[in-house]
């Protein structure tokens, strides 16, 4: 089975953003992700609805981070991309007439939505700015400098 990882890819480049310190073109967030440019312009268009960056055309022009990395959570970024399905699990049938499957699916329900609400909670208390600092103590300790430009080139 497939898993979405779209939340995990755009983590991945919001942090190499913030790193870079200037405008980032979709083309390099694309190889970064190893996806297509536009489905990067599709992507960051959701976080620029929610205002987290903005776009600049032209020479010198890409992707900027407009909020500070301790004001955006998890969370934030999981609902700017639109709350896609956090399971791959669901129900057989959502409104069954047979009184075993009723039974399985309330008690499903009740577990997923546990499940749900934890996970949730725990994307909001994890700030961006945390997961640059994690970042900077895993490049310390290996001893690398990381380049958006390079470090993804295949």
């Amino acid at each position: 089975m497939k898993r979405d990882s779209k939340l995990s890819g755009v983590l991945h480049v919001m942090l190499h953003m913030a790193e870079v310190g200037r405008p980032v073109t979709s083309e390099t967030m694309a190889k970064a992700m190893q996806t297509n440019p536009v489905v990067i312009r599709r992507i960051m268009s959701g976080l620029r609805n929610a205002g987290f960056v903005r776009s600049e055309k032209g020479h010198g022009g890409g992707w900027t981070i407009t909020r500070d990395l301790a004001a955006i959570t998890l969370r934030d970024v999981y609902a700017a991309l639109g709350s896609g399905e956090l399971f791959a699990m669901g129900n057989r049938t959502e409104s069954p007439g047979c009184l075993v499957e009723q039974a399985v699916n309330a008690a499903l329900n009740t577990a997923f939505d546990d499940a749900k609400a934890l996970l949730l909670g725990r994307l909001e208390a994890i700030t961006l700015a945390e997961l640059s600092a994690d970042f900077h103590d895993r490049m310390v300790a290996s001893g690398k400098s990381i380049d958006l430009e390079t470090v993804h080139a295949a």
